[in-house]
């Protein structure tokens, strides 16, 4: 019979698959709402190719899963009992928010849960510094990129095509919708999986059952996979927030914030910095919304986005260590 630690580590790597799985559902809107509003694909055919796309994304580097899961708290500190309260702590944020319809950071919940699950086993000396600043680092890139990437693309494209005609303009960024929403599919791969992948690798460290941190093939596979079969789902309810709620688009405002996001993401990925999808699409819509006029953003929808984004860290942080006090009264 396997001992009762091989089974916390199914129940642990078991979490973050459904996690991955919640990822991939919750941010299918991160690669298709745009597409979808703007009907240049219909949902079915979107849902289909931002699978396929997040999969190939998620094989494409392991930059960004080292450094969640062995640079953000000490990896000698950390049990599985750890990695499992921040888990959940990051899956009952993820749902919740889904419930709402708010696009939230699936990856700033990952790593407020575990963080605060590690400073209830560990204490604060357990935060790894340089990793948080990483994080933080990140958070400010996708805010900011996405919000004058996505402004400056539009910019470009009304500059650039100003004496075309407006149903042209459209017929023709109808198609380039299509690449830039495959490759936004891609870049949400190459960034959100890693995170899971990272916190499987921790957990088998934890356990003992790899002597030095590094990510297995099979980890790589798994977080692939499920993100992949949770985006074939889609989030609805999500994918009409930043599809319609927003702002009103056209292919041409998709083609924008789709490039602008994408392209801010996929440098974060080979650099190796976590970065939120969900924070940097949203602001690349905000962004190209903002060239036509400040008033065609819907700002009450932006500020309950916002609101939520703020009350991610401290939500699944608390969270995650009121989960980590628990599970270690119940396994001593």
């Amino acid at each position: 019979m396997p001992d009762a630690s091989l089974w916390l580590l199914v129940v642990v790597i078991s979490l973050a698959v459904i996690f991955d799985f919640a990822n991939g559902f919750h941010d299918a809107a991160n690669a298709i709402a745009t597409v979808v509003s703007t009907k240049v694909l219909s949902p079915r055919v979107a849902v289909s190719m931002a699978a396929l796309m997040n999969v190939l994304g998620a094989l494409s580097g392991t930059a960004v899963a080292k450094l969640v899961g062995s640079g953000i708290v000490d990896p000698e500190a950390v049990i599985l009992s750890t990695v499992a309260a921040g888990l959940i702590a990051a899956i009952v944020w993820n749902f919740l928010t889904l419930y709402f319809g708010l696009p939230v950071s699936s990856s700033h919940s990952l790593i407020g849960g575990v963080a605060g699950a590690a400073i209830a086993a560990g204490g604060f000396n357990v935060i790894l510094l340089s990793g948080v600043e990483k994080v933080l680092l990140g958070m400010l890139f996708s805010l900011v990129l996405g919000v004058f990437g996505g402004f400056l693309v539009m910019l470009s494209i009304y500059w650039l095509f100003r004496r075309i005609s407006p149903s042209r303009v459209n017929a023709i960024f109808g198609r380039l919708q299509i690449l830039s929403a495959t490759f936004m599919a891609f870049s949400h791969g190459s960034n959100d999986a890693q995170k899971t992948m990272g916190i499987i690798a921790l957990a088998l460290f934890a356990s003992g059952h790899i002597a030095t941190f590094y990510i297995p093939f099979w980890v790589i596979l798994l977080a692939a996979t499920a993100m992949g079969l949770g985006t074939s789902l889609g989030g609805w309810r999500i994918i009409r927030t930043l599809g319609t709620r927003i702002v009103h688009m056209r292919p041409v405002n998709g083609f924008a914030a789709e490039s602008a996001a994408a392209t801010v993401v996929e440098a974060a990925s080979r650099l190796g910095i976590p970065l939120s999808t969900t924070h940097t699409i949203t602001c690349a819509i905000l962004g190209q919304g903002a060239t036509r006029r400040l008033s065609a953003v819907r700002w009450g929808v932006a500020r309950r986005i916002i609101f939520a984004w703020i009350l991610t860290f401290p939500f699944v942080g608390i969270l995650g260590w009121l989960l980590s006090k628990l599970f270690k009264l119940v396994f001593q």
